[in-house]
């Protein structure tokens, strides 16, 4: 009887032969159905569990009246353990399909597909009724063309009033077609702007762009090069021919078509030399500069001397740039009045020459001018250099023209050229905060990081730095008459005054002297660049100085700002011993 019952508890479908989801039905705590539902997925050991259980019906059937009521007790048993077990399985199932259905939703994002869907319907919706739009606007532009079905006849009015918008709209239509694309350049549109990106640093780049600047100029100074000849009469032949011929033609007023047939025929050969005629048409002979290979694997000294090289060459055209720009800007800003004055002069007479002369005597005159001026004047001012410093006005006018440069050094000078007056000091120094000294012309206060300028070098109050080095320079001194390597080479500042070369160690404790270099313009006997590493390329980043208590000279190494710095040193020492000679002219 117990296993019957096992039998029965046991009879539904396992967990591994549940219904999938998208073959089991939607099934809830209220429904029993599923008995019915699961019948046709019976397996083949159920059934034969089926007949067993009828088998030993009929044997209990057989068995008597006797055993009656304990049948009926087994069956009542029976029927509730198999709703049980029914139970247990559709509450499984639920929660199994419960878990698969929020799975699904999460991975399918229902809500996201129907808002797409939705704009797709929207989309679709509104090309629908473009698409409408333009038909209905091809058919009423062409009635003729597709037949339509014609409607009842309106009244007169009407009709002329429709005959005259259909021909206002296919008239605009046609001009639309006609001039619209000339409408639509002119409408206005925000400016794009586009940031370029910047290149890193590569010596192969900056070499590269080098050459590119030099092939591009070279046109350029050839042109230039070929009128510096023809003016300076390098080939006489050619020289007097286009004498001869410019000036035919600036006699007869033919000079504006002249130098347009020139420049017609420069472009024809030019032509005929990109068609791959060998044509040479200049008065100079080219030199072709040797082209060197580019090299693929270079050294860093290599590169380094390279970046050098290029750097140095750019400094170079930057810098004569630079000149020619500052000249201009200064003679309109009448830096120099007596010069800008013979240009405002110039100017004032061609102002009134203008307006007095006929335009054909004045395009005569300058014409003419202009010939005999880089023919002949222009040859002759070459030739004796004299008579050009003398008379050639422009030529005066832009040599002596200064650079923003040159007026610095101008103004540095004749404020290093200023002597300080003396008296009124002590109250001055008395007001000065504590280790600081003052300069008695500016009111300006000099010190070190240890303290007043002259306590710290043990030097008179007047002397103090010059002006390009108030804040000093960074360096290293390597005194190489001593062998301890403390004592070898010392970090610090260098400072310039009017007598004094003075070197602040950084090492001197609690402002202590002993340490720091004192040397007297007076006693350099040498003083060059120096470069303290051979092996690096360059000029080096040092000063070699020699006194007579050194038995080697002293170097002032890592110098970042080496040629500032040795322009100062140099030109205070020259001023000194110039002086020194001037008062003492026996020594």
């Amino acid at each position: 009887m117990l296993k019957r019952l096992d039998r029965i508890r046991f009879r539904g479908q396992r967990r591994d032969e549940f219904l999938d989801l998208a073959e089991s039905p939607n099934t809830s705590d209220t429904e029993c159905s599923e008995e019915v539902l699961m019948k046709p997925r019976l397996s083949m050991r159920e059934s034969e569990e089926l007949r067993e259980v009828e088998e030993e019906q009929q044997g209990d059937a057989q068995a008597g009246p006797g055993s009656f009521s304990a049948a009926l007790q087994d069956d009542s048993r029976t029927d509730l353990n198999e709703v049980k077990g029914h139970l247990e399985i559709a509450l499984l199932e639920k929660h199994f399909l419960q878990e698969e259905l929020r799975k699904l939703k999460e991975e399918s994002n229902v809500d996201s597909l129907r808002q797409e869907l939705e704009k797709e319907r929207c989309r679709r919706t509104e090309l629908e009724q473009k698409m409408n739009d333009a038909l209905r606007s091809r058919l009423e532009d062409s009635p003729s063309q597709t037949p339509k079905v014609q409607p009842p006849p309106p009244p007169a009015g009407g009709s002329t009033d429709k005959q005259k918008d259909t021909l206002s709209n296919s008239f605009l239509k046609w001009l639309y077609d006609r001039f619209g694309v000339y409408i639509e350049d002119f409408r206005f549109q925000p400016e794009e702007t586009t940031v370029e990106t910047e290149e890193p640093l590569s010596a192969k780049r900056l070499t590269e762009n080098m050459r590119r600047l030099k092939r591009g100029f070279r046109p350029v100074t050839n042109f230039m090069r070929n009128l510096s000849a023809l003016s300076s009469w390098y080939s006489v032949y050619t020289s007097a021919i286009a004498f001869i011929v410019y000036m035919y033609a600036a006699w007869h007023g033919w000079a504006i078509p002249m130098f347009l047939f020139l420049a017609i025929l420069r472009l024809s050969l030019n032509y005929l030399i990109a068609r791959g005629w060998r044509i040479q048409w200049s008065i100079v002979p080219e030199v072709s500069e040797p082209v060197e290979p580019p090299k693929e694997d270079l050294t860093v000294s290599e590169k380094f001397q390279l970046v050098l090289d290029v750097a140095q060459k750019a400094q170079n055209l930057f810098g004569r740039m630079a000149n020619i720009l500052e000249k201009i800007k200064n003679l309109f800003m009448w830096v120099q009045p007596e010069l800008t004055q013979k240009l405002y002069v110039g100017l004032w007479v061609a102002f009134i020459s203008s307006c007095l002369l006929p335009f054909k005597l004045l395009g005569f005159i300058i014409g003419v001018y202009a010939g005999i001026k880089f023919f002949i004047i222009d040859f002759i001012f070459k030739s004796c250099p004299k008579l050009r410093q003398r008379y050639d006005t422009p030529y005066i006018i832009w040599t002596n023209l200064p650079t923003d440069l040159q007026l610095k050094e101008r103004s540095s000078t004749m404020l290093s050229r200023r002597v300080p007056t003396a008296g009124g000091r002590g109250s001055v120094t008395a007001a000065a905060p504590l280790g600081v000294s003052r300069d008695e012309d500016g009111g300006r206060y000099y010190s070190t990081k240890r303290g007043a300028f002259h306590e710290v070098f043990n030097l008179p109050e007047s002397e103090r730095p010059l002006t390009v080095c108030e804040n000093g320079w960074r360096c290293c001194l390597i005194n190489r008459d001593r062998r301890t390597p403390t004592d070898y080479i010392r970090n610090g500042v260098l400072y310039v005054t009017e007598n004094y070369l003075c070197f602040e160690s950084s090492s001197s404790r609690s402002g202590s002297s002993k340490r720091n270099k004192v040397i007297k313009l007076l006693d350099i006997t040498d003083i060059q660049k120096y470069k303290v590493l051979s092996v690096l390329p360059g000029s080096g980043m040092g000063i070699s100085i020699a006194t007579p208590s050194t038995q080697k000279p002293m170097v002032f190494g890592a110098m970042m700002h080496r040629d500032e710095a040795f322009d100062a040193i140099f030109t205070q020492y020259m001023k000194i011993v110039t002086m020194a000679t001037a008062t003492n002219p026996e020594t």
